[in-house]
């Protein structure tokens, strides 16, 4: 898998990519990413890549000419010739575990990082085939949505977190939110100007498998229905819940 990443500030790489778990597959090239500095490709003394908006109006909109020639070098380096190009954008279709699922399985794409004002539509319509956002808000580049990008990708390839069935359990994997985790100590002692005592959920204790299997889903169902419950019906319109799940939702008033 690969991934060609065109930024103005390649820098920003340097770091996610060599820390936390997903650092090997990216050293050892399991998910290959490579990074094409824009500057590298404006062709005049100052290495512009980008100008006044033509009708006016505030900041700077990047310039096809450059974006072009580092696509076209892009390409020319990659095995695949016509690969996805993902252009980050607060009007894309927000990014979710799906997607990124979908992404896992591909061989990967060219992430176009854009920054200013935007990209010179004409540049998008040619060439982007999927615009993507983190959600409704702004930020001051695509560099950190593909790096979001690049990290969820990579922890659902083989063998790249420690515990396979790790990414399975994950918040979004079925649907709904993540059940919380402990760990220990099995008692949490108070704090110095405070008496109280946090234990360990006693059915997490018991060794029972099933009872276990059970409190984490309903403790899922739970924070989902208080969180978002917009998942909550997704789910239910998909058919991912049991009759035992009807059940405990309405026992928290959330009956279909």
């Amino acid at each position: 898998m690969r991934f060609d990443v065109i930024t103005l500030f390649p820098e920003l790489f340097d770091a996610p990519l060599r820390c936390g778990v997903t650092r090997r597959a990216f050293e050892s090239k399991q998910v290959d990413v490579r990074l094409w500095p824009l500057r590298d490709f404006a062709e005049d003394a100052y290495r512009r890549v980008d100008d006044r908006p033509y009708g006016g109006g505030p900041g700077m909109v990047m310039l096809v000419e450059p974006l072009e020639r580092a696509l076209a070098a892009a390409k020319a380096d990659r095995e695949e010739l016509q690969p996805a190009v993902i252009h980050f954008t607060p009007t894309g279709r927000r990014i979710d575990q799906s997607l990124i699922a979908g992404l896992a399985q591909g061989s990967g794409a060219v992430l176009l990082c854009g920054r200013y004002e935007g990209i010179d539509q004409r540049f998008l319509d040619r060439h982007v085939t999927l615009e993507l956002s983190l959600g409704d808000f702004v930020l001051s580049g695509g560099e950190l949505p593909a790096l979001a990008l690049l990290d969820a990708v990579t922890r659902l390839q083989p063998g790249v977190l420690n515990d396979a069935a790790s990414h399975e359990q994950d918040s979004f994997s079925d649907g709904l939110l993540d059940c919380p985790h402990y760990s220990r100590p099995e008692v949490l002692r108070g704090l110095p100007d405070q008496l109280e005592e946090l234990p360990v959920p006693s059915v997490l204790l018991s060794g029972h498998h099933a009872q276990i299997a059970r409190w984490r889903r309903e403790r899922s169902l739970e924070l989902t229905w208080r969180r978002r419950p917009d998942l909550i019906e997704s789910a239910r319109s998909a058919g991912r819940l049991s009759k035992a799940d009807e059940s405990f939702l309405r026992t928290l008033g959330a009956a279909a």
